[in-house]
């Protein structure tokens, strides 16, 4: 699969790195030329400096050509706003994007985007070890 990653922090690097190691195409794209140093050197995947949110930076990264975009920076909005461009303007099939806030996350789904929210995800782990 050919997948456009938006944000090179510990989610974004550790998801670019998983997937390139099991062949597939892989760009990610994060404003800070810095993050990438969290991605290894054995690492064949495109690193380009640039913001989601903007299209130009989303078609040198392949958004045209992709599969699966995902977006995992730290803004719930940039995420949400990112995924909307990728899903309505590029048509890319699967398109998934981290939202923070619960209650943002439940909204976006609601308007179809395919959400995940780590603060539910981690809540219900936790409420499961405690259970036993």
């Amino acid at each position: 699969m050919n997948i456009v990653i938006m944000g090179c922090g510990r989610v974004g690097a550790a998801l670019a790195t998983m997937l390139d190691a099991e062949g597939h195409k892989v760009s990610i794209l994060d404003v800070d030329p810095n993050s990438f140093v969290r991605l290894p050197s054995t690492f064949k995947g495109r690193a380009i400096i640039g913001d989601g949110t903007d299209e130009e930076s989303l078609v040198r990264a392949g958004i045209g050509d992709a599969d699966a975009f995902i977006a995992v920076t730290q803004g719930d909005n940039r995420n949400a706003l990112a995924s909307q461009i990728a899903k309505h303007i590029f048509h890319v099939q699967k398109v998934i994007c981290r939202i923070y806030d619960p209650i943002r996350q439940e909204i976006y789904r609601d308007l179809g985007l395919e959400t995940i929210s780590p603060t539910k995800v981690i809540s219900q782990l936790i409420r499961e070890v405690i259970e036993g």
